[in-house]
């Protein structure tokens, strides 16, 4: 079921600020900042080659990265993504092992055009897991 590793993402409180850290000091390609106001962030995927270091800033005080930040001011990993074959399928098992997907359980679109499921961080060590179909 779980594929390879489609990004990291790393909260951070301001979004040009890393985008010149990770271009001009570490000499990254970037994408285009990208807002995605369904869930709350402004987004730029860093290549990395082998995969993608997605950086996220919140878009309003009631996005969940906001609240994030507030517990974390320098920003920090706020989660993995992996890829799967099969969202509902992965869905499907997830809730049948007993795993906690969070929302409403059904995929919203994310920042790839792709379908995408979170789960409950406690149920992964404290890591928030992102599912995306490819």
């Amino acid at each position: 079921m779980l594929g390879r590793l489609n990004h990291v993402a790393l909260a951070v409180p301001d979004l040009a600020a890393a985008m010149a850290a990770y271009r001009d000091t570490l000499g990254a390609r970037l994408s285009e900042p990208q807002a995605l106001p369904e869930h709350g962030v402004s987004v730029v995927f860093v290549d990395v080659g082998n995969t993608k270091i997605e950086l996220l800033e919140p878009l309003g005080e009631t996005s969940p990265i906001a609240a994030f930040l507030e517990k974390n001011p320098s920003g920090g990993m706020h989660h993995v993504c992996y890829e799967v074959d099969d969202i509902l399928a992965a869905r499907d098992h997830l809730k049948q092992s007993g795993a906690r997907v969070l929302g409403d359980g059904n995929p919203k679109i994310g920042a790839h055009g792709k379908p995408v499921l979170f789960l409950h961080p406690k149920d992964f060590f404290g890591t928030l897991v992102e599912l995306e179909q490819i």
